[in-house]
Parts: structure tokens; C-alpha cells; sequence
């Protein structure tokens, strides 16, 4: 991170910047749950980012200030060849000091409450 919480990143090419700007306006239901409890800082003052650009990655939510990426998964993630793509792009992320936490889609719109918690753990924080 530098001076003024600004988190340098990968240069995005003109199309993934596209595609990220596309997918901010297009949630999944899961998506918008998720991020209804994670938007204007209303989990516990935490600040998160949608569809944040990180390290030639859109990561579907960042925390900059704790270096934590959420990433929600449908049920495409779990074909062995984007399970493949996902842990290098984890990995990759981790070299860079990101923590990285991965929902399935049906954990946030079943149970938002103990993604939120699970969270909050990870971060050393309580939940209310």
C-alpha cells in the first residue's frame, strides 16, 4: 500500500476494465446480497471495493486496507479447469499478500450472516 490508502495495481487492459465496469452494473443475486452487507463500510466500518482490479485480476470484493479479497463462486467454479484457473489466480494473489476467502454462491444467499462472521474472523474481529 502507499501514502493515502492508495493500492498500487497491475495496469487492466482496456476490455477486463470494460468487462469489470459491465459487471458492477450486472450482480448475480449473490453478489448483491454480499455486497448490501459489505457496501458503505456497514460491516463493522470495514471498507470493501467491487470488482476491484488487483495484480491483472477484477477480484469480485477487496478490502485494500486489510489486504483481503472475497471471491464468490457458482457452480462453473467447480469444473476441474476453473478450479485449476481459481488456485493460480489465488496463488498469485497470496504472493502479493492478498488474503483471499471463497463463498459459494449458496453460502451468502443461505447463510449471509455467517459469511459476514466467517469474515470478520478471518479480519481478527468480532461480530456484533
Amino acid at each position: 500500500m502507499t501514502e493515502g490508502g492508495i493500492v498500487p495495481h497491475t495496469a487492466i487492459p482496456p476490455k477486463a476494465r470494460a468487462n469489470a465496469r459491465r459487471t458492477r452494473k450486472n450482480l448475480t443475486d449473490a453478489e448483491l446480497k454480499l455486497w448490501n452487507a459489505l457496501r458503505a463500510h456497514r460491516l463493522m466500518g470495514i471498507g470493501f471495493r467491487r470488482q476491484f482490479p488487483i495484480a491483472g485480476y477484477i477480484v469480485d470484493f477487496a478490502c485494500p486496507t486489510h489486504r483481503m479479497i472475497v471471491e464468490l463462486d457458482g457452480s462453473q467454479h467447480a469444473v476441474e479447469e476453473n478450479a485449476a484457473y481459481d488456485a493460480v489466480r489465488t496463488k498469485r494473489l497470496k504472493i502479493d499478500g492478498w488474503t483471499v476467502l471463497r463463498f459459494w454462491n449458496d453460502d451468502v444467499l443461505t447463510d449471509i450472516d455467517g459469511v459476514c462472521a466467517h469474515i470478520l474472523k478471518v479480519l481478527g474481529r468480532d461480530h456484533p
